[in-house]
């Protein structure tokens, strides 16, 4: 009854949105989708002197909302001086791979953001940030940006002050007791334009540690580093932005059941059933970023996301959220059919039964974290009824993925493995 109750709700929320009269027009946004594998010193101790992780990421910069590849937030104001934002970041805590999953010390650090530009291509930071359990940082930065036609590059200086329980829980491990220090860094970010909508990454951080930490018995550097390499997809520079996009926003309603199945099984129409009967309900909203890459009509949004997972025999109520840049290829026969792919985030606050089961039985432990896949088939209802409202209208079929990149990436824990649910879906565009 309960499920009922709150799929009722949501489809009331998306029909007061298919009355909605009149549509509104989307233009093209500053967008971008890429992976990088980032390389890293190791500070402690150890045999290991780098460690590797891939890293996949997604860059928006819309009037209030913005995604920066390992970072992202919300403006709350803007004017030609200053920016202030709340914000999150994702911290690696590097240490050597093979114990990165059970240790897990990488994290999202929250806080707010005051930048302040008062001359053309500079900048000046101002960052108060901490982790869920309260150790806290403030970052100190002075930057420059530099642009040509073609590249985009950004350097800058970087005074980061630690409190001392930040120091004792990253660096002393939690079993030190480390004090307040100051860490000295710089860096730079750089993009090149390829061609069309091809782009190259690059991003590089040298940091000088503070006299606490370079005290402590199990650190044996003075300085440690990271370099990001990579490539990615973004707006054309040497195309003009379409001022109107033909694609429209759109809410999304599903509900999906769990398979123990892996994604390749899935593909191949081989799923397996859920014997636990475990399920999830969605509701995602996506904005139109543009409609062509390469010169293919495709249409890319920035989606979020909010999924229920239902309480059943086996586990309790949970909650899911998700962003991510998915795009569609629509297939014009008579009646048109839409192919859709995501990639993105995912963050539970607790494991799903489904993939907590599988993770354990392969010796891992869970990461709440994970890498965000989206696959969909979509058949326009207007198509077959009729009805210029109802051309709005599509039902479809989802598979809602999450997993950790077949142990690549140190963000997700090292994990091989995750979690699907088969959903059938309406979406509406409006």
């Amino acid at each position: 009854m309960q499920k009922i109750t709150v799929v009722l709700i949501l489809i009331t929320l998306l029909a007061s949105t298919l009355m909605a009269d009149g549509e509104k027009e989307y233009i093209e946004q500053d967008w971008g989708l890429g992976v990088t594998m980032r390389t890293a010193t190791i500070p402690f101790a150890t045999s290991e002197r780098t460690v590797a992780s891939f890293v996949p990421l997604m860059f928006y910069n819309g009037e209030r909302f913005f995604l920066r590849g390992i970072e992202g937030g919300y403006r709350f104001y803007t004017s030609d001086l200053w920016q202030i934002s709340a914000m999150g970041r994702l911290r690696f805590f590097d240490i050597p791979k093979d114990i990165q999953n059970e240790v897990q010390g990488n994290n999202i650090l929250w806080g707010g953001k005051v930048r302040y530009k008062p001359i053309r291509f500079s900048y000046a930071d101002f960052e108060l940030l901490s982790d869920w359990m309260g150790h806290f940082l403030s970052n100190i930065r002075l930057g420059m940006d530099y642009k040509t036609k073609r590249l985009r590059l950004e350097a800058f200086g970087e005074l980061q002050i630690k409190s001392k329980s930040f120091n004792s829980y990253y660096f002393g491990i939690d079993q030190y007791d480390v004090n307040a220090g100051m860490e000295i860094s710089a860096g730079f970010i750089a993009n090149y334009h390829v061609f069309r909508n091809l782009f190259l990454f690059g991003a590089g951080k040298v940091s000088f540690l503070d006299k606490p930490v370079r005290n402590l018995e199990i650190i044996n550097r003075d300085v440690y580093g990271q370099v990001y390499l990579g490539f990615g997809f973004s707006n054309d520079r040497d195309r003009v932005r379409t001022t109107v996009l033909k694609s429209k926003a759109y809410l999304r309603l599903a509900h999906g059941w769990a398979t123990p199945t892996d994604l390749a099984h899935i593909i191949r129409f081989d799923a397996k059933k859920d014997t636990n009967n475990n399920q999830m309900t969605s509701i995602f909203y996506g904005h139109p970023l543009t409609d062509n890459l390469f010169g293919i009509p495709l249409d890319f949004y920035i989606t979020s996301g909010f999924v229920w997972h239902w309480k059943s025999a086996v586990q309790d109520h949970a909650q899911e959220a998700v962003v991510a840049i998915k795009f569609y290829y629509t297939i014009p026969w008579p009646i048109r059919w839409k192919l859709g792919a995501a990639e993105g985030l995912s963050w539970v606050n607790k494991i799903p039964f489904v993939e907590k089961s599988e993770l354990e039985k392969k010796g891992y432990k869970t990461s709440k974290l994970l890498n965000y896949l989206n696959f969909s088939l979509d058949l326009n209802i207007g198509d077959i009824f009729g009805g210029d409202q109802m051309k709005r209208l599509w039902l479809g079929y989802s598979i809602h993925h999450r997993s950790a990149i077949f142990e690549s990436a140190q963000q997700f824990g090292r994990i091989s493995g995750g979690s699907n649910f088969q959903c059938a879906h309406l979406q509406w565009d409006f």
